[in-house]
């Protein structure tokens, strides 16, 4: 257990630490938008719950991609196109750029 709070501690700081770039502020920012937009989306098209349309957000910007939940109407498939396109790009920046917070915090240690 103490492995989970130290992980979730340096996690924290790195975010910390990549908060003074101004594009990570940026790319955090367009994240919660897409996030937002995403789950708005598909809460009203397809009427899942907000935390499910979140859930199935995140699995498509990641790449995870369960399956246990999928666009049934056609818009939803040609937003879910456009959308994987977007978004797998701006989380491999910010998580580039969180990663790049981390190190830096190493070194200075």
């Amino acid at each position: 257990m103490l492995s989970l709070y130290l992980t979730i501690l340096r996690f924290f700081k790195a975010i910390y630490h990549s908060a003074k770039d101004k594009e990570f502020r940026a790319l955090a920012v367009i994240t919660i938008i897409l996030l937002l937009s995403g789950t708005l989306f598909y809460s009203s098209i397809e009427n899942w719950s907000l935390l499910d349309s979140l859930y199935f957000c995140v699995m498509t910007m990641t790449t995870i991609g369960y399956g246990d939940l999928t666009p049934t109407t056609d818009i939803s498939k040609i937003f879910t196109i456009i959308y994987a396109f977007l978004t797998i790009g701006i989380f491999v920046s910010l998580a580039a750029k969180l990663a790049t917070g981390l190190m830096q915090n190493y070194k200075k240690h």
